[in-house]
Formats: C-alpha cells, sequence, structure tokens
C-alpha cells in the first residue's frame, strides 16, 4: 500500500505507539479528529493574540480616515500575516436617534502605516504567556487610506433598542498583510456611542 493512501473502514482501536494506517472514507478523503480546539495549536504555539476595547468607544460615521472605534493594523515590514478569527462587539448605550448598522471595513497601503493616535495592546491568547505580536491596534487613529466595507455585522432592530451582542468566527477568511488593517464601523449618517469591540488573530509566517 502506497504511504498516501488511507484504510476504509471503520475505526481502529491501537495501543499507544503503534504505527497505524490513516483511515479514510469511501470517497477517498481522510478522516481525522478533533482532539483539541480548533484554535487550540495557534494559541500553544503563542501565535493567536486578541486586542478588545478597555473603556466605551464612539464610533466615526462611515469611513472617515479620522478613526474612532477599533482597528488593528498590520505594520509595513511586519514579518507575518494576520489571519482573522472571532471578532465580537457590544453596545451598551442605546442609540435613541437612529436606527444604526454595524461591519467590518479594510484597507492597505503599502507605504504609510496607520498612525496609532490612541494605541491599544494587543495581547497573547496563551495567558500570563507575555508573547509580543507584530500587530497594532487603536482605539483612535489615523487611517492612511479610507478604507472600504468588507462584512456587515448587524443592525439595530429600532432607534430605541439595542441589537444583541454579536460574536462572528471569521475563520480565517480575511488574512491582513503588512500594510493592511480591519476596523469596526457604522454605515449610516451617525457616530454610535458605548460601543465595544474585539478582534482575535494568529500570526503566521509571510
Amino acid at each position: 500500500m502506497a504511504a498516501n493512501q488511507v484504510i476504509v473502514g471503520v475505526a481502529q482501536y491501537n495501543d499507544s505507539s503503534t504505527p497505524i494506517q490513516a483511515r479514510g472514507t469511501k470517497q477517498g478523503s481522510q478522516l481525522v479528529d478533533e482532539y483539541h480546539g480548533r484554535y487550540y495549536e495557534a494559541t500553544y504555539r503563542k501565535n493567536a493574540f486578541n486586542v478588545a476595547s478597555q473603556a466605551v468607544a464612539t464610533t466615526t460615521v462611515g469611513l472617515a480616515t479620522t478613526y474612532t472605534g477599533l482597528c488593528l493594523a498590520n505594520p509595513i515590514g511586519s514579518p507575518v500575516n494576520l489571519e482573522l478569527g472571532i471578532v465580537s462587539l457590544n453596545q451598551s448605550v442605546i442609540q435613541a436617534t437612529q436606527v444604526e448598522a454595524f461591519a467590518l471595513a479594510f484597507g492597505f497601503n503599502g507605504t504609510t502605516n496607520v498612525t496609532l493616535t490612541t494605541p491599544a495592546t494587543p495581547q497573547s491568547n496563551f495567558i500570563g504567556s507575555g508573547q509580543v505580536s507584530s500587530a497594532k491596534a487603536a482605539t483612535s487613529a489615523t487611517l492612511p487610506t479610507a478604507p472600504l466595507y468588507g462584512i456587515f455585522l448587524q443592525n439595530t432592530p429600532s432607534a430605541t433598542t439595542n441589537g444583541a451582542g454579536i460574536t462572528v468566527d471569521l475563520s480565517g477568511s480575511i488574512i491582513l498583510p503588512p500594510g493592511a488593517y480591519a476596523c469596526f464601523v457604522t454605515p449610516a449618517q451617525a457616530s454610535v456611542a458605548g460601543m465595544w469591540f474585539s478582534f482575535n488573530w494568529t500570526e503566521v509566517p509571510v
């Protein structure tokens, strides 16, 4: 049997340290089990990070380059790509004057970095490790170019009711290479107060 072939059949029961053939489906796919959670390996290797609001934020209107909220940036010259995972938002102040929406926006500039007016500190997801992220973050910043809407997350159901907090797993579907950034934005024509935001990401060598 060739080394890259798998055995089609039911689960095998073997002693520890016994070499076995990998198991496959009738369609030829290899079967695998998640022994740990999805992000365990990246976190264990200290490649997973997060940054979150530590105080309520008021968002910028639309896609302005003078930004407030929470921005995650991968600096020019960074040795890693940022693979976005879980993002979340929550609103703690009712926006009584207008029904509002929330989205993620993305931008890129290969010559000018995001200016961090009020920096935020990324933290390792391996709590207590002290591992330092290559990413930068800020709750207020000047963006080198205006971002573009990328993913729409939520709409407030009425002018007198907050939408429920939302957590979305992007599962690596968005990658920020060096020079790219992501930020939470409100598409309608009004800023929104009382917001909390968070990013989680994995750093992968370029």
